[in-house]
């Protein structure tokens, strides 16, 4: 697992907007853990080094199953860190939910001006609609970053551009067969080379859209750097610091 795996619940909402590398880059907040936000504690995992398996659970640690003995001060530190955290999950679903009825919007002014057939807008709306419910039901059940791995999200991405963009470079198929028949062959060409790179033209231009987001999530950022701060000094059993967390420059 690569160290610049999005910062604890803050992968929750790279859902659609975002992604690992854009967070690190507005808070400079980086893991090379992934955490699970269990009813009593929080769980911090990773396949290496160690310590593989970090628990929280109201000032008590627990590193790799081993329970680690902590000064009165740096159990409440470890106390306030799990109850910030647990209060900063939910305003980061708000933002994840935010920047997917940002994205709907955004695409729905790309596709504005692409001319389609009622039935394909039609039809596109309800897709879309569909794969934004869904999406939002997902941050809202989630509770762990696995559920937000690079890989996973990429994959779930490319299962809405395989259902969305065909549909419309059909309709732009269709217009471009009747402009031939109606013996217009330049307009004909050129919505078949639009039909071509639909899906890289659009991808940049929705990222640029989707960056109106970055100043809900550099709000987040101060509530980052607390948790940063409040973990310093605290050592696992093997008398290493913790470091669940890093904020870099």
């Amino acid at each position: 697992m690569p160290l610049s795996r999005s910062l604890c619940l803050l992968s929750l909402l790279i859902a659609l907007p975002l992604h690992a590398q854009d967070m690190a880059a507005t808070c400079h907040a980086t893991s090379s853990y992934d955490v699970t936000l269990k009813p009593d504690s929080l769980l911090f995992d990773r396949p290496s080094p160690a310590p593989f398996h970090v628990d929280l659970q109201q000032g008590a640690l627990r590193t790799d199953g081993v329970a680690v003995p902590l000064n009165a001060e740096d159990q409440d530190r470890l106390a306030l860190f799990e109850r910030e955290l647990r209060a900063l999950a939910p305003r980061v679903r708000m933002v994840g939910e935010h920047g997917v009825d940002m994205a709907v919007q955004a695409l729905h002014a790309e596709v504005a001006g692409i001319g389609l057939s009622d039935g394909t807008r039609a039809e596109f709306e309800r897709r879309l609609a569909a794969h934004a419910s869904d999406l939002k039901q997902r941050i809202a059940a989630s509770r762990s970053t696995h559920d937000w791995q690079g890989d996973a999200v990429d994959q779930y991405m490319n299962q809405i551009a395989s259902d969305l963009v065909p549909l419309l470079a059909a309709d732009l198929g269709q217009q471009a067969i009747n402009a031939a028949l109606n013996g217009d062959m330049q307009t004909a060409a050129s919505l078949r080379d639009r039909a071509t790179t639909l899906a890289t033209e659009l991808q940049p231009r929705l990222q640029q859209r989707m960056q109106a987001l970055r100043p809900q999530v550099e709000a987040l950022c101060p509530s980052i750097q607390r948790l940063a701060e409040l973990q310093q000094g605290v050592r696992g059993s093997d008398g290493r610091p913790l470091n669940l967390l890093q904020i870099g420059q």
